[in-house]
């Protein structure tokens, strides 16, 4: 005779450790694959539109600061001694001076110059707006471009005429003058916009804005019932 064997438990009656349990606080369930794109994009379309216009806007300011810069440069740059003489019936302009260093004199003051408007700028506009963006490096190196030959060719419409023989003549056989402002190092119109980005980039990576991390976004892990971490 064998003992009567115990009846399962019914279907819908669980046991307290496999009792469904509301989830853990700030849990934020994951989207199904399978969902369904709404073509909305948030505020990607707005926001794209103001950085091309603060973009803009940053272009053009510094730009117009090459206006300063050419005021300077040829307030500062030292000035390169010509004469002028008559040989055979014709005027030759030589220069007063065969060992002077006043015309690399010329394109270092115009590339220190530069140096410290990048620098300045690119501070200026970190400070206005610290979220960065690729439009406003874009318009940093393009306005910075745009303000160094602005610079230049205001600085070369100040200086002394283009005209030596002319202007030896005006002032005489043997009489020192100075020669026309030009810039003999173009490489040197690269120094405002390399400066800018690279003080920028510099000032983006110690001070600028860090992404949170992925956990902080997503609130703490969930957990099972028992308070281990769901794998």
């Amino acid at each position: 005779m064998t003992a009567p064997l115990t009846p399962p438990p019914p279907p819908h009656e669980q046991s307290p450790h496999n009792a469904w349990q509301p989830p853990a606080a700030g849990y934020v369930a994951p989207a199904p694959h399978d969902s369904v794109w709404d073509g909305s994009y948030g505020q990607d379309g707005p926001g794209m539109k103001r950085e091309a216009l603060e973009a803009a806007v940053v272009t053009v300011a510094v730009a117009v600061g090459g206006v300063l810069l050419g005021l300077l440069w040829w307030w500062l740059a030292p000035h390169v001694p010509l004469v002028g003489d008559v040989v055979d019936k014709s005027w030759v302009v030589y220069l007063s001076d065969s060992e002077g260093e006043q015309a690399v004199g010329v394109d270092g003051t115009f590339t220190l110059l530069a140096l410290a408007f990048g620098l300045v700028s690119a501070l200026v506009v970190f400070l206005v707006r610290r979220r960065g963006g690729v439009p406003l490096v874009v318009a940093l190196g393009v306005g910075g471009l745009l303000g160094s030959l602005l610079a230049w060719r205001l600085g070369v419409w100040l200086g002394p005429t283009q005209d030596v023989i002319a202007h030896a003549k005006q002032v005489g056989k043997g009489v020192t003058f100075s020669a026309p402002l030009k810039l003999g190092a173009k490489a040197a119109l690269l120094a405002w916009p390399l400066a800018a980005l690279l003080v920028h980039l510099g000032l983006m990576a110690l001070f600028g804005p860090r992404d949170p991390e992925p956990y902080q976004q997503q609130g703490p892990a969930p957990k099972d019932p028992y308070g281990a971490p769901l794998q």
